[in-house]
């Protein structure tokens, strides 16, 4: 799988399109070059065997997919520090999907395996508002939380592009299923996203690049609906008291064909996010331990 990318400028800013439209396992990645310097951004699978070069790397947030191609790039590594532990240890990595021991083993040999994760002790830590000048030409962190503690967007000047990583807009929806992932915190980071007037906005995943404010802030408007229809739909299941358990088995996240370890774990997490919002709205309690019911 790896190479295997295409290239589509947007001013000065190079798209790297994984295959697929760089769904997963694959994801898009870019390619900035200044007067000084050149960075990539979140090297996927699909430059493992092609990677261009670059003097720095710079990585949205430590989930596999962004780092695939880490591998080709002696390099300085610069992540979010809210993600620098699970950049650094591909056991940090894995602790933080939250999966039961069996299912953690698993995960840790398919990032080994099919990603290429090793780990990047050397990786260095930004924060939210941090600059890199390429010579002409800067790209900005802009920080956006709840992905993961660190997933972090970047504006890059003066093309007016913004990449938005895992904000990806598709109709999956926002994805806050980790243990270190928090709903709140993607909310708030939906609306900075709304409020940053660019030319061009990169997604990850799928939706490749929108162009235009109004364009992206409808498709933004859209994605942030998943989340108040998962809301109502587990309203609904609610009217009879259930356990997280048969919520997760009831599913707000996945489809029912959709199988694997990650199922369980995301839907458990992402229910508790929504009880624990509901119950703070007083739509919702606890009627005795661990069984809840709209109120």
């Amino acid at each position: 799988m790896g190479g295997e990318y295409t290239e589509e400028a947007y001013g000065e800013v190079m798209v790297l399109v994984g295959a697929r439209r760089g769904a997963y396992p694959c994801a898009n990645s870019l390619l900035v070059r200044g007067t000084d310097a050149a960075l990539v951004v979140d090297p996927s699978l699909s430059l493992v065997n092609g990677a261009p070069p670059a003097d720095v790397v710079l990585v949205s947030h430590a989930h596999e997919d962004h780092i695939a191609g880490l591998g080709s790039y002696d390099v300085p590594v610069h992540v979010h520090v809210g993600d620098l532990g699970p950049l650094r240890s591909r056991e940090l990595m894995v602790a933080g999907f939250g999966y039961p021991p069996e299912e953690a083993r698993a995960a840790d040999r398919m990032l080994r395996d099919d990603f290429h994760v090793t780990g990047r002790p050397d990786a260095l830590g930004f924060t939210d508002g941090t600059v890199f000048d390429l010579g002409g030409r800067t790209v900005t962190v802009v920080h956006l939380p709840g992905h993961t503690p660190g997933h972090s967007g970047f504006l890059i000047e003066p093309d007016g592009f913004l990449f938005v990583a895992d904000m990806d807009l598709t109709s999956f929806g926002p994805f806050y299923g980790d243990a270190r992932s928090d709903l709140a915190d993607f909310e708030a980071s939906m609306r900075r996203c709304a409020d940053i007037d660019a030319r061009w906005y990169g997604t990850a995943h799928q939706k490749g690049v929108i162009e235009g404010a109004q364009e992206f802030r409808r498709g933004l408007a859209e994605y942030a609906q998943v989340v108040e229809r998962r809301e109502a739909a587990l309203l609904a299941f609610l009217t009879e008291p259930r356990t997280v358990p048969e919520i997760a088995e009831h599913r707000l996240v996945y489809r029912p064909h959709v199988s694997g370890p990650h199922v369980d774990p995301v839907e458990r997490r992402t229910a508790t996010h929504h009880l624990a919002r509901l119950a703070a709205k007083g739509l919702v309690t606890e009627t005795e331990p661990g069984l809840f019911r709209t109120t």
